[in-house]
């Protein structure tokens, strides 16, 4: 027989065991439990795309680097039956380059570069408020955490919602490391 007193303390045990698991697992977050705006200003959530791999891209209108929306329009034609999906963000932070509206960012990606794949609204990518998802897929417990540094940054997602990998703007959509790690997550 058990005395009393520990059965108290194993019980008081157990509930904190339980507590910390359930908290932990209400706190942590992933990239799908976040509300983003689509580019034409409807609510929806990366959720959409559970169970593909993801390329999430901070893209600008008037970057140097903009030509690789041509790039990452080939990746997503090539790879999006195998479960790839290009996830564009404009973002204004780095020199002013996306400075449009939603309509004009729109347009711009179709008429110059006959984008298909899904592009959201304007978003920060760093700072106070720097947008939740960024924050789930940058922040301090992601193994791809840190700042964004510019335009066209490229954060690999895995299937089940894990950030793998981080590729930055000099790293172009027809970069053979970034093609190999594209097709290493489509293989899980």
């Amino acid at each position: 027989m058990i005395p009393e007193k520990i059965q108290h303390g194993k019980t008081a045990a157990l509930i904190v065991v339980i507590a910390m698991a359930t908290s932990s697992h209400l706190c942590s977050t992933s990239i799908y439990d976040h509300a983003i705006i689509d580019i034409d200003g409807h609510e929806t959530s990366l959720s959409n795309y559970k169970g593909n791999v993801l390329l999430i891209v901070n893209v600008a209108s008037r970057c140097g680097f903009t030509c690789q929306y041509k790039g990452l329009e080939n990746l997503y034609q090539r790879y999006r039956d195998h479960g790839l999906v290009v996830c564009g963000f404009p973002c204004n932070q780095f020199g002013g380059q996306e400075p449009g509206t939603e309509k004009e960012i729109k347009a711009f990606c179709a008429s110059k570069y006959v984008v298909s794949f899904p592009v959201f609204s304007k978003i920060s990518v760093n700072g106070p408020d720097r947008h939740p998802v960024y924050e789930t897929l940058l922040g301090k417990d992601s193994p791809t955490r840190g700042r964004v540094n510019w335009n066209f940054t490229k954060i690999l997602v895995g299937r089940d919602g894990t950030p793998l990998a981080r590729f930055g703007a000099f790293t172009f959509p027809s970069s053979g490391k970034l093609r190999r790690a594209i097709e290493k997550a489509l293989e899980s």
